[in-house]
């Protein structure tokens, strides 16, 4: 029992004045993970995306159609566009220039007015007040009325007063900010390539808009295309900067996304309407076996799908099942088709706008709007219908993979339930090369996927047998970008990584998603280690092509790592100093031989299997010394392009990409 007293001092305490009420912004900064998801460089890059998409909704609206974005030497964001500009009059209600209740304003902004954006991606209204909150340093500047208008922030209060500073012919809203470090206390540091998938995805989804990033950081050597089509360097050093501009849109984004696939189409299928919602959709099939579907509203990547998605399978499953029976494609078929069977091989992109769209949670990754289910359903069956009746030899194709994706989905069946079985078997079904851990608890177990029974008996050696297990992989696994689903159950491997995890096959559930159950999934790290060399980045590859293809819950809910064992030793004597990094050896070199190239050693480590129990345990294994990297999907899109054309079969694509990146790369002799 609690003593009275202490009960009658605790209600003394809670009193009105406990109650605390945070004023203008300071909320977001209390609590920012509420508004922009994380504090870490997920949320870092998320502020830069509210106030593009400020410019987007510019652009939706007719007035803006060029969009520039720029990294500052300091790592400062500057964000321009020739929209009309924030309104910089006096605010009726608020007795205040217009521009500083937007920027500092929570759910302040036109977007609740209809008469101004008929739709837009930041309905909570909290965009670029949330930016403003953040950084330590924000400069607004407007053109409009033909002035110049400007404004300066510091954590979201202005230190300054909006002040006409010169004159303007254009019209449109210059934004700069720099995110606070004491918010942001892992990085501050932007990454350009995270930025541009993004702008990438933006360019397509809103076709007619140019939007450029610029990194102003450093310099880079500039290259032209010779007419040869090869890329030759001009002697010059510029800004790394990249445009993007899309005239067809999402066919175009089709395009991108299979560019390392052999496609059974001669360009993509686009469906429109805007009979109830503006629908736009593209959709094209290819010879391979991944399904690749990515759904938006307003222009909001819903990646956890939603209504608009839920119809479109329906109308794309309705719209072939249809005409594969009225033309009899089935008579061979002996089972029922499912579902997924007319999925396989599809790369689809759906984009709906939404006046009042309803998302599920803040974070806004599923739709939940009923009425867009049909309206999404019956503009699919219309518009595949028409195409299948007047491109038959391509629909007789389509129905051929369909049928294939059936026969391999039932004899994938028994392997598949031969893995479940082993699953739920337990201890006594796991894998014979599994050296598992004592703790029971998978939030404090972790699984290590090890390259090779050498590497695998230096770990089980050197491993903490309380909470690490070991499972030694042979040789490089299928690679299960190239294999038809039964082949990807057939392989021992794999069968091993489902049994020792002890999940189920991913399953679809009434609204077609794909998940895992997870209830029973034994570990909560699974890290991936792997020889420091090319050999070994390749079988990395191929686990985590797996994982994105087959268990990509595990992903999502930030399960999977990858180890990262040092590159080199550097030696003197008793004196070691492990390096990760070329620089880190050079440092390593100059502090040991104070200046001298004499006197010390440099061990390069190709395999695991090179070092000790004790080595591989302090710098790869040990959890206080080691460096992991987690797995993440900023981009889903970005991301499925990247594992398509890496590790497809269609080689130019590959080509130029390894061209374009030779120059970051760091290749083993």
């Amino acid at each position: 029992m609690v003593d009275s007293e202490e009960m009658k001092k605790a209600e003394e305490q809670y009193s009105a004045n406990s109650i605390q009420v945070l004023e203008g912004l300071e909320a977001v900064r209390k609590r920012p993970s509420m508004y922009i998801g994380d504090v870490s460089e997920r949320g870092l890059h998320h502020l830069v995306y509210e106030v593009v998409d400020n410019c987007i909704d510019e652009a939706m609206a007719g007035f803006c159609d060029r969009i520039d974005v720029s990294i500052l030497p300091d790592n400062s964001i500057r964000v321009v566009d020739n929209g009309r500009g924030i309104p910089t009059g006096m605010h009726e209600k608020e007795k205040r220039s217009a521009l500083e209740v937007v920027l500092t304003v929570l759910h302040a902004g036109g977007k609740f007015n209809k008469n101004s954006y008929k739709v837009s991606g930041g309905l909570h209204g909290v965009g670029v007040s949330c930016v403003n909150a953040l950084s330590d340093l924000l400069i607004a500047e407007v053109h409009r009325e033909g002035k110049i208008f400007k404004q300066t922030y510091s954590k979201g209060k202005p230190t300054s007063q909006v002040e006409v500073v010169g004159e303007a012919e254009d019209t449109g809203t210059i934004i700069t900010f720099h995110p606070d470090s004491t918010i942001f206390t892992q990085t501050i540091v932007y990454k350009y390539d995270t930025l541009a998938a993004r702008l990438r995805e933006l360019s397509y989804l809103n076709k007619g808009i140019t939007i450029t990033l610029t990194d102003e950081r450093e310099l880079v050597d500039e290259y032209v295309i010779d007419e040869n089509g090869n890329s030759k360097p001009t002697g010059k050093q510029i800004f790394r900067s990249e445009s993007f501009f899309s005239e067809l849109g999402l066919k175009e984004f089709i395009g991108y996304l299979d560019a390392g696939a052999d496609t059974l189409m001669p360009e993509p299928v686009g469906i429109s309407s805007d009979k109830i919602i503006p629908i736009d959709i593209a959709l094209q099939y290819n010879t391979g076996y991944s399904e690749k579907i990515y759904s938006y509203v307003n222009n909001i990547n819903t990646i956890e799908g939603g209504t608009h998605l839920q119809g479109f399978k329906m109308g794309l499953s309705r719209s072939l099942k249809s005409y594969a029976e009225k033309n009899n494609l089935l008579a061979k078929l002996k089972d029922p088709l499912a579902p997924e069977d007319f999925r396989e091989g599809l790369t689809a992109v759906i984009s709906v706008k939404v006046a009042e769209p309803q998302f599920e949670g803040q974070t806004k990754t599923k739709l939940g709007n009923t009425e867009v289910t049909s309206a999404v359903s019956q503009a699919t069956d219309a518009a595949m219908s028409n195409f299948l009746e007047e491109n038959p030899k391509i629909a007789r194709t389509i129905i051929e993979k369909i049928v294939l994706a059936a026969t391999a989905r039932n004899a994938a069946r028994k392997a598949r339930e031969m893995v479940q079985r082993k699953t739920y078997l337990g201890g006594a079904g796991m894998p014979g090369k599994l050296a598992d851990c004592s703790e029971r608890d998978p939030e404090k177990c972790e699984l290590f996927l090890v390259e090779g029974d050498s590497a695998g008996g230096t770990a089980k050696q050197g491993r903490d047998r309380k909470t690490q297990a070991i499972l030694p992989l042979r040789g490089k696994i299928l690679n299960v970008e190239k294999a038809a689903v039964d082949r990807a159950f057939d392989s021992q491997e794999i069968q091993n990584i489902y049994t020792a995890l002890g999940v189920t096959v991913a399953q679809e559930d009434e609204t077609g998603e794909k998940h895992m159950d997870l209830s029973k999934l034994r570990y909560h790290k699974v890290i991936i280690m792997t020889d420091a060399d090319v050999d070994g980045s390749h079988i990395a590859c191929l686990i985590l092509t797996f994982f994105f293809r087959y268990m990509f819950d595990l992903i999502k809910n930030g399960y999977v790592y990858l180890a990262t064992p040092p590159l080199y030793l550097v030696k003197k004597g008793k004196e070691e100093i492990y390096c990760w990094t070329e620089e880190q050896r050079e440092q390593a070199a100059l502090s040991l031989g104070k200046g001298s190239d004499k006197g010390y050693t440099v061990q390069r480590y190709k395999g695991l299997g090179e070092m000790s129990d004790e080595q591989l345990w302090d710098t790869t294994m040990n959890p206080e010394k080691r460096r992991l990297r987690q797995i993440t999907i900023e981009n889903a899109a970005q991301a499925e392009r990247t594992f398509s054309m890496l590790m497809g079969d269609d080689v130019p694509p590959r080509r130029q990409f390894i061209e374009e990146n030779a120059h970051y790369a760091n290749i083993d002799a």
